[in-house]
Protein backbone atom coordinates (compact mmCIF):
# COMPACT_ATOMS: atom_id res chain seq x y z
CA UNK A 1 0.00 0.00 0.00
CA UNK A 2 1.17 3.26 -0.86
CA UNK A 3 2.20 5.93 1.99
CA UNK A 4 0.73 9.42 2.65
CA UNK A 5 3.56 10.59 0.48
CA UNK A 6 2.73 8.63 -2.60
CA UNK A 7 -0.79 9.09 -2.69
CA UNK A 8 -0.28 12.79 -2.99
CA UNK A 9 1.84 12.22 -5.70
CA UNK A 10 -0.34 9.95 -8.11
CA UNK A 11 -3.57 11.63 -7.36
CA UNK A 12 -5.29 13.56 -9.82
CA UNK A 13 -9.24 13.83 -10.91
CA UNK A 14 -11.30 11.42 -12.83
CA UNK A 15 -14.66 11.15 -14.81
CA UNK A 16 -15.89 7.82 -13.71
CA UNK A 17 -18.79 7.27 -16.24
CA UNK A 18 -21.12 4.10 -14.62
CA UNK A 19 -23.82 2.15 -14.95
CA UNK A 20 -25.46 2.64 -12.20
CA UNK A 21 -26.85 5.48 -9.70
CA UNK A 22 -24.86 6.47 -6.51
CA UNK A 23 -27.74 5.87 -4.29
CA UNK A 24 -28.12 1.80 -5.61
CA UNK A 25 -28.87 0.12 -2.31
CA UNK A 26 -26.16 -2.95 -3.30
CA UNK A 27 -23.08 -0.87 -4.48
CA UNK A 28 -20.89 -2.72 -6.72
CA UNK A 29 -17.16 -1.49 -8.82
CA UNK A 30 -18.89 1.53 -9.57
CA UNK A 31 -19.27 3.05 -6.10
CA UNK A 32 -16.79 1.02 -4.88
CA UNK A 33 -14.06 2.53 -6.87
CA UNK A 34 -14.65 6.13 -6.89
CA UNK A 35 -14.98 6.01 -2.83
CA UNK A 36 -10.98 4.40 -3.08
CA UNK A 37 -9.57 7.13 -5.33
CA UNK A 38 -11.74 9.70 -3.31
CA UNK A 39 -9.80 8.71 -0.12
CA UNK A 40 -6.47 8.61 -2.19
CA UNK A 41 -7.13 12.02 -2.92
CA UNK A 42 -8.34 11.89 -6.37
CA UNK A 43 -11.13 14.02 -7.61
CA UNK A 44 -14.26 12.13 -8.87
CA UNK A 45 -16.92 13.21 -10.88
CA UNK A 46 -19.20 10.26 -10.08
CA UNK A 47 -21.55 10.00 -13.65
CA UNK A 48 -24.56 7.56 -13.03
CA UNK A 49 -26.47 5.40 -15.37
CA UNK A 50 -26.96 6.72 -19.32
CA UNK A 51 -29.54 3.65 -19.56
CA UNK A 52 -29.27 0.63 -21.85
CA UNK A 53 -32.49 -0.07 -22.77
CA UNK A 54 -35.68 1.54 -23.72
CA UNK A 55 -38.36 1.65 -21.00
CA UNK A 56 -41.52 -1.22 -21.01
CA UNK A 57 -44.72 0.69 -22.21
CA UNK A 58 -46.68 -1.17 -19.73
CA UNK A 59 -43.96 -1.27 -16.57
CA UNK A 60 -44.79 1.60 -13.93
CA UNK A 61 -41.84 1.05 -12.33
CA UNK A 62 -39.86 1.72 -15.53
CA UNK A 63 -41.36 5.02 -16.23
CA UNK A 64 -41.27 6.42 -12.66
CA UNK A 65 -37.75 5.63 -12.64
CA UNK A 66 -37.51 7.51 -15.74
CA UNK A 67 -39.17 10.58 -14.32
CA UNK A 68 -37.47 10.60 -11.06
CA UNK A 69 -33.94 10.75 -13.35
CA UNK A 70 -35.51 13.91 -15.09
CA UNK A 71 -36.00 15.77 -12.37
CA UNK A 72 -32.79 14.88 -11.14
CA UNK A 73 -30.57 15.23 -14.65
CA UNK A 74 -33.13 18.65 -14.76
CA UNK A 75 -31.73 19.55 -11.43
CA UNK A 76 -27.94 18.22 -12.23
CA UNK A 77 -28.63 20.64 -15.59
CA UNK A 78 -29.51 23.91 -13.77
CA UNK A 79 -26.89 23.59 -10.59
CA UNK A 80 -24.46 20.98 -11.84
CA UNK A 81 -23.11 18.42 -10.07
CA UNK A 82 -23.62 17.65 -5.98
CA UNK A 83 -21.08 16.64 -4.22
CA UNK A 84 -22.19 14.16 -1.96
CA UNK A 85 -18.70 12.48 -0.41
CA UNK A 86 -15.61 14.56 0.35
CA UNK A 87 -13.84 15.00 -3.45
CA UNK A 88 -17.20 12.53 -5.01
CA UNK A 89 -19.02 14.51 -7.64
CA UNK A 90 -22.16 13.12 -8.59
CA UNK A 91 -24.12 13.90 -12.02
CA UNK A 92 -27.59 12.52 -13.23
CA UNK A 93 -27.04 13.00 -16.82
CA UNK A 94 -30.06 14.99 -18.35
CA UNK A 95 -31.25 12.28 -21.54
CA UNK A 96 -34.12 11.41 -23.59
CA UNK A 97 -34.72 8.21 -21.82
CA UNK A 98 -36.30 6.36 -25.06
CA UNK A 99 -35.07 5.34 -28.22
CA UNK A 100 -31.31 5.13 -27.79
CA UNK A 101 -31.21 3.66 -30.77
CA UNK A 102 -32.08 6.31 -32.76
CA UNK A 103 -29.27 8.36 -34.15
CA UNK A 104 -30.98 11.82 -33.69
CA UNK A 105 -31.81 10.69 -29.78
CA UNK A 106 -28.22 9.44 -29.58
CA UNK A 107 -26.75 12.31 -30.67
CA UNK A 108 -28.37 14.58 -28.71
CA UNK A 109 -27.96 12.67 -24.93
CA UNK A 110 -24.58 12.85 -26.10
CA UNK A 111 -24.71 16.94 -26.28
CA UNK A 112 -26.50 17.43 -23.24
CA UNK A 113 -23.82 15.06 -21.34
CA UNK A 114 -20.38 16.81 -23.18
CA UNK A 115 -22.16 20.32 -21.91
CA UNK A 116 -22.59 19.05 -18.85
CA UNK A 117 -19.28 17.50 -18.32
CA UNK A 118 -17.48 20.38 -19.97
CA UNK A 119 -18.92 22.60 -17.28
CA UNK A 120 -17.82 20.38 -13.98
CA UNK A 121 -14.32 20.66 -15.56
CA UNK A 122 -14.27 24.22 -16.13
CA UNK A 123 -15.75 24.90 -12.84
CA UNK A 124 -12.84 22.47 -10.59
CA UNK A 125 -10.20 23.11 -13.00
CA UNK A 126 -9.88 19.74 -13.61
CA UNK A 127 -6.48 19.12 -14.95
CA UNK A 128 -6.13 16.30 -17.77
CA UNK A 129 -9.13 14.28 -15.98
CA UNK A 130 -8.32 10.22 -16.39
CA UNK A 131 -11.64 8.79 -17.80
CA UNK A 132 -12.64 5.91 -16.42
CA UNK A 133 -15.54 4.20 -17.85
CA UNK A 134 -17.79 0.84 -17.26
CA UNK A 135 -19.88 1.97 -20.64
CA UNK A 136 -19.12 2.82 -23.93
CA UNK A 137 -21.80 5.25 -24.57
CA UNK A 138 -19.92 8.15 -23.36
CA UNK A 139 -17.06 8.63 -25.93
CA UNK A 140 -18.93 11.92 -27.61
CA UNK A 141 -19.14 13.62 -24.36
CA UNK A 142 -14.97 13.16 -23.65
CA UNK A 143 -14.27 14.43 -27.04
CA UNK A 144 -12.27 17.35 -27.61
CA UNK A 145 -11.74 17.57 -24.02
CA UNK A 146 -7.93 17.62 -22.61
CA UNK A 147 -7.55 14.59 -20.83
CA UNK A 148 -5.49 11.87 -19.60
CA UNK A 149 -5.29 8.16 -19.76
CA UNK A 150 -9.29 6.57 -21.34
CA UNK A 151 -9.58 3.00 -18.86
CA UNK A 152 -12.33 0.71 -19.64
CA UNK A 153 -13.49 -1.23 -17.05
CA UNK A 154 -15.54 -3.85 -18.44
CA UNK A 155 -17.10 -5.70 -15.24
CA UNK A 156 -20.53 -7.31 -17.21
CA UNK A 157 -21.54 -8.44 -20.31
CA UNK A 158 -24.47 -5.76 -21.01
CA UNK A 159 -25.31 -7.11 -24.55
CA UNK A 160 -26.89 -9.58 -22.38
CA UNK A 161 -29.37 -7.98 -20.47
CA UNK A 162 -33.15 -7.91 -22.14
CA UNK A 163 -33.84 -5.20 -23.87
CA UNK A 164 -30.40 -3.53 -24.53
CA UNK A 165 -29.50 -2.87 -28.55
CA UNK A 166 -27.19 -5.68 -28.94
CA UNK A 167 -25.42 -4.27 -32.40
CA UNK A 168 -25.50 -0.56 -31.25
CA UNK A 169 -23.47 -1.31 -28.40
CA UNK A 170 -20.99 -3.48 -29.69
CA UNK A 171 -20.12 -1.12 -32.61
CA UNK A 172 -19.43 1.13 -29.56
CA UNK A 173 -17.86 -1.16 -27.45
CA UNK A 174 -15.38 -1.43 -30.32
CA UNK A 175 -14.90 2.14 -31.05
CA UNK A 176 -14.21 2.62 -27.41
CA UNK A 177 -11.78 -0.76 -26.90
CA UNK A 178 -9.70 0.54 -29.84
CA UNK A 179 -9.19 3.84 -28.17
CA UNK A 180 -8.91 2.77 -24.57
CA UNK A 181 -5.27 3.19 -23.39
CA UNK A 182 -6.01 0.86 -20.64
CA UNK A 183 -8.79 -2.26 -20.22
CA UNK A 184 -9.70 -4.28 -16.74
CA UNK A 185 -12.01 -7.29 -16.83
CA UNK A 186 -13.73 -8.93 -13.41
CA UNK A 187 -14.05 -12.33 -15.84
CA UNK A 188 -11.77 -14.80 -17.83
CA UNK A 189 -14.66 -14.65 -20.57
CA UNK A 190 -14.89 -10.60 -20.86
CA UNK A 191 -11.06 -10.49 -20.74
CA UNK A 192 -10.73 -12.74 -23.79
CA UNK A 193 -13.40 -10.88 -25.62
CA UNK A 194 -11.56 -7.63 -24.69
CA UNK A 195 -8.22 -8.28 -25.36
CA UNK A 196 -8.95 -9.56 -29.08
CA UNK A 197 -9.60 -6.00 -29.73
CA UNK A 198 -6.73 -4.36 -26.96
CA UNK A 199 -3.47 -5.83 -26.16
CA UNK A 200 -3.69 -3.71 -23.13
CA UNK A 201 -6.12 -5.60 -21.50
CA UNK A 202 -5.82 -7.23 -17.54
CA UNK A 203 -7.37 -9.45 -15.67
CA UNK A 204 -8.85 -8.25 -12.22
CA UNK A 205 -11.18 -10.33 -10.09
CA UNK A 206 -13.89 -9.29 -8.13
CA UNK A 207 -12.90 -8.14 -4.56
CA UNK A 208 -14.70 -7.47 -1.36
CA UNK A 209 -14.21 -4.69 1.81
CA UNK A 210 -12.65 -7.01 3.85
CA UNK A 211 -12.55 -4.86 7.22
CA UNK A 212 -16.48 -4.37 6.57
CA UNK A 213 -17.18 -7.59 6.30
CA UNK A 214 -14.74 -9.21 8.82
CA UNK A 215 -16.57 -7.99 11.55
CA UNK A 216 -18.49 -11.09 11.11
CA UNK A 217 -16.09 -12.74 13.04
CA UNK A 218 -15.80 -10.42 15.36
CA UNK A 219 -17.69 -11.37 18.51
CA UNK A 220 -21.35 -9.90 19.34
CA UNK A 221 -24.83 -10.38 19.33
CA UNK A 222 -27.28 -11.46 16.58
CA UNK A 223 -30.24 -9.04 15.12
CA UNK A 224 -33.21 -10.41 16.49
CA UNK A 225 -34.94 -11.42 13.46
CA UNK A 226 -32.02 -13.87 13.01
CA UNK A 227 -31.96 -15.60 16.47
CA UNK A 228 -35.69 -16.67 15.80
CA UNK A 229 -34.14 -18.77 13.03
CA UNK A 230 -32.80 -22.04 14.07
CA UNK A 231 -29.49 -23.50 12.47
CA UNK A 232 -28.09 -24.31 10.59
CA UNK A 233 -28.58 -21.19 8.42
CA UNK A 234 -27.75 -21.04 4.23
CA UNK A 235 -27.61 -17.41 3.29
CA UNK A 236 -27.74 -15.37 -0.17
CA UNK A 237 -27.90 -11.56 0.14
CA UNK A 238 -28.36 -9.27 -3.06
CA UNK A 239 -30.78 -8.42 -5.30
CA UNK A 240 -33.57 -11.14 -5.42
CA UNK A 241 -33.25 -11.11 -9.28
CA UNK A 242 -35.06 -14.15 -11.62
CA UNK A 243 -32.65 -13.09 -14.29
CA UNK A 244 -29.89 -13.97 -11.97
CA UNK A 245 -30.85 -16.43 -9.34
CA UNK A 246 -31.87 -19.88 -9.75
CA UNK A 247 -35.05 -19.86 -7.39
CA UNK A 248 -35.94 -23.23 -9.02
CA UNK A 249 -33.05 -24.95 -7.94
CA UNK A 250 -32.74 -23.72 -4.17
CA UNK A 251 -36.94 -24.33 -4.40
CA UNK A 252 -36.00 -28.24 -4.99
CA UNK A 253 -32.66 -28.00 -2.42
CA UNK A 254 -34.75 -26.46 0.12
CA UNK A 255 -37.00 -29.36 0.10
CA UNK A 256 -34.70 -31.74 -0.15
CA UNK A 257 -33.29 -30.78 3.14
CA UNK A 258 -36.06 -29.52 5.35
CA UNK A 259 -34.08 -29.05 8.35
CA UNK A 260 -31.70 -26.42 7.11
CA UNK A 261 -32.66 -22.67 7.24
CA UNK A 262 -32.55 -20.57 4.04
CA UNK A 263 -32.18 -17.44 4.33
CA UNK A 264 -32.66 -14.57 1.75
CA UNK A 265 -31.48 -11.22 2.80
CA UNK A 266 -32.51 -8.20 -0.35
CA UNK A 267 -35.36 -7.41 -2.11
CA UNK A 268 -37.24 -8.11 -5.63
CA UNK A 269 -35.38 -6.26 -8.56
CA UNK A 270 -37.55 -3.56 -9.68
CA UNK A 271 -40.95 -4.65 -11.36
CA UNK A 272 -40.65 -7.53 -10.58
CA UNK A 273 -43.08 -10.01 -9.29
CA UNK A 274 -41.29 -13.97 -9.37
CA UNK A 275 -43.27 -17.03 -9.44
CA UNK A 276 -39.66 -18.58 -7.87
CA UNK A 277 -39.97 -16.20 -4.60
CA UNK A 278 -44.01 -16.43 -4.53
CA UNK A 279 -43.23 -20.76 -4.19
CA UNK A 280 -40.55 -20.27 -1.91
CA UNK A 281 -42.38 -18.29 0.39
CA UNK A 282 -44.52 -21.21 0.85
CA UNK A 283 -42.22 -23.04 2.82
CA UNK A 284 -41.65 -23.15 6.51
CA UNK A 285 -37.79 -23.42 6.24
CA UNK A 286 -37.33 -20.60 3.56
CA UNK A 287 -36.84 -16.96 5.13
CA UNK A 288 -36.86 -13.79 3.21
CA UNK A 289 -36.04 -10.90 5.46
CA UNK A 290 -36.20 -8.19 3.50
CA UNK A 291 -33.88 -5.59 2.70
CA UNK A 292 -30.77 -4.86 4.98
CA UNK A 293 -28.10 -1.69 4.34
CA UNK A 294 -24.39 -2.55 3.38
CA UNK A 295 -23.93 -1.92 7.53
CA UNK A 296 -25.67 -4.24 8.53
CA UNK A 297 -25.05 -7.16 6.68
CA UNK A 298 -21.93 -8.35 8.79
CA UNK A 299 -23.96 -8.50 11.52
CA UNK A 300 -26.24 -11.12 9.77
CA UNK A 301 -23.25 -12.83 8.35
CA UNK A 302 -22.02 -12.90 11.83
CA UNK A 303 -25.39 -15.95 12.70
CA UNK A 304 -25.00 -18.24 9.30
CA UNK A 305 -23.33 -21.19 8.41
CA UNK A 306 -22.65 -21.79 4.33
CA UNK A 307 -22.84 -18.36 2.14
CA UNK A 308 -24.78 -18.77 -1.36
CA UNK A 309 -23.79 -18.26 -4.48
CA UNK A 310 -27.14 -20.00 -6.67
CA UNK A 311 -26.59 -18.20 -10.13
CA UNK A 312 -28.78 -19.24 -13.06
CA UNK A 313 -26.74 -19.30 -15.76
CA UNK A 314 -27.32 -17.60 -18.91
CA UNK A 315 -25.41 -15.68 -21.48
CA UNK A 316 -25.07 -12.54 -18.68
CA UNK A 317 -24.24 -14.28 -15.82
CA UNK A 318 -22.12 -16.85 -17.22
CA UNK A 319 -19.44 -14.57 -17.19
CA UNK A 320 -19.75 -12.77 -14.13
CA UNK A 321 -17.16 -12.75 -10.96
CA UNK A 322 -19.68 -12.24 -7.79
CA UNK A 323 -18.43 -9.64 -5.44
CA UNK A 324 -20.26 -12.19 -2.73
CA UNK A 325 -17.58 -14.53 -3.07
CA UNK A 326 -14.91 -12.58 -1.48
CA UNK A 327 -17.36 -10.96 0.83
CA UNK A 328 -18.57 -14.46 1.67
CA UNK A 329 -14.88 -15.57 2.79
CA UNK A 330 -14.30 -12.61 4.47
CA UNK A 331 -17.51 -12.94 6.85
CA UNK A 332 -15.98 -16.17 7.33
CA UNK A 333 -18.25 -18.38 5.66
CA UNK A 334 -17.65 -21.36 2.96
CA UNK A 335 -19.16 -20.85 -0.21
CA UNK A 336 -21.24 -23.11 -2.69
CA UNK A 337 -22.19 -21.81 -6.32
CA UNK A 338 -23.35 -23.01 -8.98
CA UNK A 339 -20.47 -23.35 -12.10
CA UNK A 340 -19.90 -20.14 -13.03
CA UNK A 341 -16.83 -19.61 -14.96
CA UNK A 342 -14.94 -17.75 -12.10
CA UNK A 343 -15.15 -21.18 -10.24
CA UNK A 344 -12.74 -22.67 -12.66
CA UNK A 345 -9.87 -20.49 -11.93
CA UNK A 346 -10.73 -20.07 -7.91
CA UNK A 347 -11.29 -22.97 -5.74
CA UNK A 348 -10.65 -21.45 -2.38
CA UNK A 349 -13.57 -22.11 0.45
CA UNK A 350 -15.83 -23.09 -2.36
CA UNK A 351 -17.54 -26.11 -3.17
CA UNK A 352 -19.65 -26.21 -6.99
CA UNK A 353 -22.40 -28.00 -7.82
CA UNK A 354 -25.09 -27.65 -10.90
CA UNK A 355 -27.93 -29.49 -9.61
CA UNK A 356 -30.37 -29.63 -6.77
CA UNK A 357 -28.78 -32.85 -5.51
CA UNK A 358 -25.35 -32.10 -5.73
CA UNK A 359 -26.17 -28.97 -4.08
CA UNK A 360 -27.12 -29.97 -1.07
CA UNK A 361 -24.15 -32.33 -1.59
CA UNK A 362 -22.07 -29.69 -1.55
CA UNK A 363 -23.48 -27.76 1.37
CA UNK A 364 -22.83 -30.60 3.38
CA UNK A 365 -19.46 -31.14 2.84
CA UNK A 366 -19.32 -27.39 3.79
CA UNK A 367 -21.35 -27.66 6.75
CA UNK A 368 -19.14 -30.16 8.17
CA UNK A 369 -15.65 -27.88 7.16
CA UNK A 370 -17.74 -25.16 9.39
CA UNK A 371 -16.81 -21.23 9.93
CA UNK A 372 -13.75 -20.10 8.42
CA UNK A 373 -11.07 -18.42 11.30
CA UNK A 374 -10.00 -14.91 11.01
CA UNK A 375 -6.68 -16.66 10.06
CA UNK A 376 -8.07 -18.89 7.25
CA UNK A 377 -10.49 -15.94 5.82
CA UNK A 378 -7.63 -13.49 5.96
CA UNK A 379 -5.11 -16.26 3.83
CA UNK A 380 -8.29 -16.66 1.24
CA UNK A 381 -9.38 -13.53 0.71
CA UNK A 382 -5.72 -12.21 0.41
CA UNK A 383 -5.41 -8.76 -1.47
CA UNK A 384 -8.24 -8.84 -2.94
CA UNK A 385 -9.64 -5.87 -1.39
CA UNK A 386 -11.09 -2.75 -2.71
CA UNK A 387 -7.90 -0.70 -2.05
CA UNK A 388 -5.00 -3.40 -2.66
CA UNK A 389 -6.75 -3.79 -6.82
CA UNK A 390 -7.25 -0.02 -6.77
CA UNK A 391 -3.56 0.36 -6.42
CA UNK A 392 -2.45 -1.97 -8.82
CA UNK A 393 -5.01 -0.78 -11.02
CA UNK A 394 -3.44 2.73 -10.84
CA UNK A 395 -0.26 1.38 -11.58
CA UNK A 396 -0.96 0.73 -15.12
CA UNK A 397 -2.88 3.92 -15.51
CA UNK A 398 -0.09 5.98 -14.75
CA UNK A 399 2.29 3.99 -16.31
CA UNK A 400 0.45 4.57 -19.49
CA UNK A 401 1.00 8.33 -18.87
CA UNK A 402 4.38 7.66 -18.96
CA UNK A 403 5.20 8.63 -15.06
CA UNK A 404 6.88 6.39 -12.97
CA UNK A 405 4.78 5.38 -10.62
CA UNK A 406 5.47 4.31 -7.07
CA UNK A 407 3.03 1.61 -6.97
CA UNK A 408 3.80 -1.81 -7.53
CA UNK A 409 1.88 -2.97 -10.31
CA UNK A 410 0.29 -6.39 -10.62
CA UNK A 411 1.70 -9.30 -13.16
CA UNK A 412 -0.01 -9.17 -15.94
CA UNK A 413 -2.61 -11.99 -17.10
Amino acid sequence: MADSSDTARTAGDCLLFSTADWDEPYWTNKQHTARVLARRGWRVLYVESVGFRSPKLASGKDWARIWRRLRQGLRSNLIGAKQREPNVWVLSPLMIPAKHHWPMVRQLNQALLKLSIARFVRKYRCAEPVVWTYHPYMQTSVEGLARGPLVYHCVDDITAIPGVDVEAFERAERQLLGSSDVVFTTAPALYERCSRLNPNTHFFANVADADHFGRALEVGPLPPDLTQIPGPRLVYHGVLSDFKVDFSLILAAARLRPGWQWIFIGSEREGQRSQGVAELKQLPNVHFLGYRTYEQLPEYLRGMNVGLLPTRLNDYTRSMFPMKYFEYLAAGLPVVSTPLDFTRSQTAGLEVAATPEAFVLAVERQLQRGRLTLEEAAALVGDNTWDARTVKMLGYVWRKMGNVSPLQPASAH
